[in-house]
């Protein structure tokens, strides 16, 4: 369980043929080649390509599918207004800060696979970071995860820590990525005090004489982050901490679902609480264990842009695994999920996916991301696959080409999926818990509903007094982060 993060692997378009591409260079030497390949990439795959004027209207007289290569000189001119391609590729997104806010260009694609393959440069730490109280300049970080065996782990730092200063200075939002970005800082810690009051006006982050040094190394993570199997009134209930749908997963998830048929659980609490999406076949293979009484119907839909709608694909539940083992299924009707304003992509798309075929899902928490859509890896080649890619230049994209929706055609809204009634909640850090423990805020609201116990809710609700703005978190300071993504 150590080898995993999301790997993207490319789409085969049937109709874009190789005899369809031929680099002819009739472009010229005057365009430029890069944007060249942003252009015509997105015309044939991005999904909203019919709302980009200088997509839809073709202006340039180029048609994507059928003569990638035909040009005009206005197509060049077009190519060479720009000499920053970020610029260009930005201009053909739609609507990025409501509609498309997932899809991004790289200039270095070998950086971009490793992050894929989940080999990246940690310490192993993540976070949320929210204003100080009664300081609305500064902010203040607390530890939501530490990775097994990272260096954040190995020094002692645990879920729940404050911090307040890097390296001695004081964190505001404007220095906070400036000073998380050194491969090496120490964290200044401190104490969140609330002076035993109710009130909030006298509440300080105060510091503490600790320090932490972190440096970042070359890690792997492993997806399948805790699981644990309850006993609580007689009943075993299986919980797992999944931090990414990430392929190559699978025979390990199937092991873990293993355990839980061989203890006869009988409620399932998944943890999607940090997941930023991943494979769509991973959560397909995901729904399949947790279920297993619908093999071969419809799980979840792909719909691509109106020019590749032949494309269109099912992905159905499934009783094998691409090694052709058997899915250790749970037959189940009934889920709890813990999910988050962290919760992304292939996380909400399980959610929903599910939904049709289950007795009930209670999503504990808070509103998730709202990302229905799915991407791939384009790169300059001829058929924008990885083979016989240009030489010239590192650039890929990853835009989004292709809506995920259920059974129903029902997608996650932009609004994100909110929790169930009666079951919202917000992580306080002052009463982070313990993933995987009992006690722990958002799981105890889970089997405080399995036993019945509208009490023990309302006790852990009323801890949760205090309210705090979060104003980013970890994954926010990495674009590649999760995605729903096709392979």
């Amino acid at each position: 369980m150590k080898n995993y993060k999301a790997i993207v692997l490319l789409l085969a378009i049937s109709i874009l043929t190789v005899s369809c591409f031929e680099d002819n260079d009739d472009v010229g030497l005057s365009a430029n080649e890069i944007n060249d390949f942003v252009w015509k990439g997105m015309n044939v795959f991005y999904l909203y390509k019919d709302d980009i004027s200088a997509l839809s209207n073709n202006q340039f007289g180029i048609n994507g599918l059928n003569n990638r290569y035909g040009t005009t000189e206005a197509y060049t001119s077009y190519l060479n207004e720009t000499t920053s391609t970020k610029n260009l590729f930005e201009s053909l997104i739609h609507e990025p800060e409501k509609i498309d806010r997932f899809s991004w260009i790289v200039s270095d694609y070998i950086a971009l696979e490793q992050q894929f393959q989940g080999n990246s440069n940690t310490n192993g730490m993540e976070f949320n970071a929210y204003s100080t109280p009664n300081k609305p300049n500064e902010i203040f970080g607390v530890v939501r995860l530490v990775l097994p065996n990272s260096p954040a782990d190995n020094s002692g730092l645990k879920r729940g820590d404050i911090f307040n200063a890097i390296n001695g200075v004081t964190l505001t939002q404007d220095n906070l990525r400036t000073l998380l970005s050194p491969d090496n800082y120490t964290l200044n810690l401190a104490v969140y005090n609330d002076k035993n009051t109710l009130e909030e006006t006298d509440d300080s982050i105060d510091p503490i004489n600790t320090s932490v040094k972190l440096n970042k190394i070359p890690y792997t993570e492993n997806p399948i982050f805790k699981t644990e199997i309850i006993n609580s009134g007689g009943e075993n209930i299986g919980y797992l901490m999944y931090n990414g749908f990430t392929a190559g997963s699978e025979n390990e998830l199937n092991a873990v679902f293993a355990e839980f048929k061989a203890n006869n659980i009988q409620h399932l609490i998944l943890d999607l609480r940090y997941n930023p999406g991943g494979s769509v076949r991973t959560t397909t293979l995901l729904a399949s264990m947790i279920t297993g009484q619908y093999t071969g119907e419809i799980f979840e839909k792909l719909v691509y842009n109106n020019d590749l709608q032949g494309n269109n694909s099912n992905f159905n539940f499934t009783n094998r695994l691409a090694n052709g083992n058997t899915v250790n299924s749970l037959g189940l009707t009934k889920l709890y999920v813990l999910a988050t304003g962290r919760s992304a992509s292939a996380s909400e798309g399980l959610i929903n996916s599910l939904e049709p075929y289950m007795n009930e899902i209670i999503q504990i928490g808070s509103n998730t991301v709202g990302k229905t859509q799915a991407s791939i890896t384009l790169y300059d080649s001829p058929n924008f696959s990885r083979n016989n890619v240009n030489p010239n230049h590192t650039y890929a994209m990853q835009p989004l080409v292709a809506n995920g929706v259920n059974k129903n055609d029902v997608s996650v809204p932009s609004t994100g999926l909110p929790p169930s009634l009666g079951f919202e909640y917000n992580e306080t850090p002052i009463n982070f818990g313990v993933l995987g423990h009992v006690d722990e805020p958002m799981l105890a609201l889970a089997l405080a509903d399995i036993e019945n116990t509208s009490v023990k809710s309302a006790a852990i609700k009323s801890k949760a007094k205090h309210t705090f703005k979060l104003l980013l978190e970890s994954n926010t300071l990495n674009p590649l982060e999760g995605g729903m993504l096709i392979d």
